[in-house]
């Protein structure tokens, strides 16, 4: 008899957390008065807001093992299963081309990439691996890329430089996009969501596949924490040694940086799986698991609210600008005051993700 998939309360509550981060650094008070942690780093390096896209890749590569174990579990046949990763796959990169070329609709100056459209091919090619490959064959593939990304952007001089580069605008990456990326590029001649950090990007999803085909084995919920933040130890140290020769980098989504977050990602899974699905402290997860439940729809009504609440002017002033000046008028330091914005913000977007929870209504892109 098969035994029976169960549900990870962890898994779920920290995807919507992450959720609930991306739009926290998405959508700050004020672009001018951010902490430096809640900004992207311009360049080397590694802030709060670099580890919330590789975080939810891992959660989503970790969900992948939950939902597809389960699916082989009950006999659904694969054609049937790669029909409809192909289907979501495509609704989830329609839905970021929309929000691309939203409000003006300006198909001249389009964008081909985006965060939802790296998330859909992501979730495209690791979910057609996990069901074609085993735990080991992921991990060497997972290893062999990260080497291989390392020794093609190390070892290959930039076209019309003649020598290796690793700098915004001039490396193999901005000249491969250059070449083959159609449309409009985000930094003008480079795109951190660019062609070749996709295959990395594959890699950080896999590791959140092993992690989540262990926490689906036999061993003991203990022996299970004690591997999740063993890896994710061992991880996050190679990393940051790799990254003295391949510097840490988000926009490059460097072999470094997958370590590193990916290391960070599986600690986190393994303390909120010791106190939240052993310890059974489940309170303060609700709110992650009603985002969780919806997360790319949150995603896409945050796009749709800020419209309003940060594109709309009201006497001359967006609310978003009201609601910083009025607070840093009182005295308050102006980063806070962006932050507190930013945290009703993602309150808003909570309302209608606590109604489609509550009417269990859950829209699967």
């Amino acid at each position: 008899m098969t035994r029976p998939i169960k549900r990870l309360v962890s898994l779920d509550a920290l995807r919507g957390f992450t959720m609930a981060a991306m739009i926290v650094v998405n959508y700050p008070g004020s672009e001018q008065s951010v902490y430096f942690t809640l900004r992207h780093t311009l360049w080397n390096g590694l802030s709060f807001t670099d580890q919330v896209a590789p975080f939810f890749l891992f959660f989503v590569g970790a969900s992948i093992a939950f939902a597809y174990t389960k699916r082989l579990a009950e006999g659904t046949s694969r054609r049937s299963m790669y029909q409809k990763i192909l289907v979501r796959s495509l609704k989830i990169y329609a839905v970021g081309m929309f929000l691309n070329l939203m409000p003006q609709f300006d198909f001249h100056q389009i964008r081909w990439t985006g965060t939802l459209q790296r998330i859909a091919v992501v979730f495209l090619i690791s979910a057609f691996l996990y069901l074609n490959t085993t735990f080991r064959q992921q991990a060497w593939l997972a290893a062999i890329l990260l080497v291989g990304y390392w020794l093609a952007l190390t070892c290959i001089p930039t076209q019309g430089v003649g020598k290796v580069m690793l700098e915004p605008g001039v490396n193999i990456v901005a000249w491969v996009d250059s070449r083959f990326l159609p449309g409009r590029m985000w930094r003008g001649n480079w795109d951190p969501e660019s062609i070749l950090t996709t295959i990395t990007s594959v890699v950080t999803c896999i590791t959140g596949m092993l992690a989540g085909q262990l926490m689906l084995g036999n061993k003991s919920p203990q022996e299970k924490v004690n591997y999740l933040m063993t890896a994710g130890v061992f991880a996050a140290i190679a990393g940051y040694f790799w990254g003295l020769a391949f510097p840490v980098n988000e926009n490059l989504w460097t072999s470094s940086f997958v370590l590193v977050t990916s290391g960070f990602a599986a600690l986190l899974f393994g303390a909120f799986y010791f106190l939240v699905d052993i310890r059974g402290h489940t309170a303060g997860t609700l709110p992650g698991i009603i985002f969780g439940a919806n997360a790319i729809t949150v995603y896409f009504l945050a796009d749709v609210w800020a419209l309003f609440f940060y594109e709309a002017k009201f006497g001359g002033h967006s609310l978003n600008e009201q609601f910083v000046d009025q607070l840093s008028a009182l005295g308050a330091d102006p980063r806070l005051a962006s932050l507190l914005y930013a945290l009703l913000f993602v309150a808003v977007n909570f309302i209608p993700a606590w109604w489609l929870y509550r009417k269990r209504i859950f829209i699967k892109l």
